[in-house]
């Protein structure tokens, strides 16, 4: 097992067959399932539709980085503004105990230099997309397509895609949980990302050490109830880390239904997330958390996002933003710090 040190990580990534059409499939299929999802009221997100709530936080660089770690938005240390938005990924509004992937997508503010999406250069915001599980559903854009189908298709279509696509189902049933508190998961990117010349996996990992019983009688937005009640009393803190990869062969880039064992190679903080004491409950902020786009390309070329599904997710976010964002007649928007009033 030898440790990759080359300085064009991106050699690493490789184009599917028809990748672009496949992308292009994907948007249609997706704006079909939102519009059919939303026929009358504003059309939501494809995925993590329902959000728990959209907090402040601040995001804080840690001093003394080794070297290896001191790249890009890690380079000195410095604290940002943050918006942390929680939610569901299921594309329906469903009661929190059922079983869900659920999301902390992060943006930065006042992160300066060029930026990589050609149409936010200037655009002062970086961010993080992270979810429950560490390893992505499928292995590409392809496999990713075709679930998309199944899904949306009969309980035939669905079924024979299951059956014979026997590791989307699994890692699909151990992503799948309910969840009692929001604030004592542990989030993953899932995905690889360029980290100056290497590539790495992110993740926020909670200091809150344990795990609260679920309610007797779960309400259908309990997490948020939860979420309200810890923030009004608490700062919460999450390390954010960097998982490097060592291996090339059993951590690869163009598959991130392959997880990265940490014993191989373990997450290293570099910064520090802390959620303020808050109460951030108005009909205002949650208006302004749904009219917000993240997207993982929002990020300084260091940090690049790799592999089919994050090439794949820079045409589709933005198309999906722009569809929602338009069909609702909203401005699309990125902040530059947090919103002075939501009374």
């Amino acid at each position: 097992m030898s440790h990759i040190s080359t300085t064009t990580v991106t050699s690493l990534e490789s184009e599917e067959v028809d990748e672009e059409q496949l992308v292009q499939d994907l948007v249609a299929r997706l704006k079909q399932r939102i519009t059919h999802d939303n026929p009358k009221r504003n059309m939501r997100r494809d995925a993590h539709a329902k959000m728990h709530g959209l907090v402040k936080a601040e995001f804080t660089v840690l001093a003394d980085l080794p070297p290896q770690l001191r790249v890009g938005l890690f380079r000195e240390p410095k604290t940002y503004q943050a918006w942390v938005r929680f939610s569901n990924q299921d594309s329906a509004i469903s009661p929190d105990i059922n079983a869900d992937i659920r999301g902390m997508a992060i943006k930065l503010m006042g992160v300066h230099g060029e930026k990589i999406l050609e149409e936010a250069k200037s655009a002062a915001t970086h961010d993080f997309v992270l979810v429950s599980t560490p390893i992505f559903v499928t292995k590409n854009v392809a496999e990713f397509d075709a679930m998309i189908k199944a899904i949306g298709s009969n309980i035939f279509a669905k079924a024979w895609f299951f059956l014979s696509h026997w590791r989307v189902l699994r890692n699909l049933r151990s992503a799948m949980k309910p969840f009692s508190n929001l604030l004592q998961i542990q989030f993953f990117s899932t995905t690889p990302y360029l980290f100056g010349d290497r590539a790495v996996k992110y993740s926020a990992r909670p200091h809150l050490p344990r795990q609260e019983a679920f309610p007797e009688k779960p309400s259908d937005d309990f997490l948020r109830e939860r979420l309200v009640r810890d923030l009004k009393q608490n700062e919460i803190v999450f390390d954010f880390c960097v998982q490097f990869q060592v291996d090339k062969e059993a951590m690869p880039i163009e598959d991130p239904g392959v997880l990265w064992r940490e014993t191989v190679s373990p997450f290293q903080a570099v910064a520090r997330i802390k959620i303020l004491r808050q109460e951030f409950d108005s009909e205002t902020q949650r208006e302004y958390g749904e009219n917000l786009s993240f997207t993982p390309w929002h990020a300084l070329p260091e940090h690049r996002p790799l592999g089919s599904i994050n090439r794949a997710r820079k045409i589709v976010y933005r198309a999906i933003s722009i569809f929602r964002h338009e069909s609702n007649q909203k401005a699309r928007f990125e902040p530059d710090s947090w919103h002075a009033d939501f009374t």
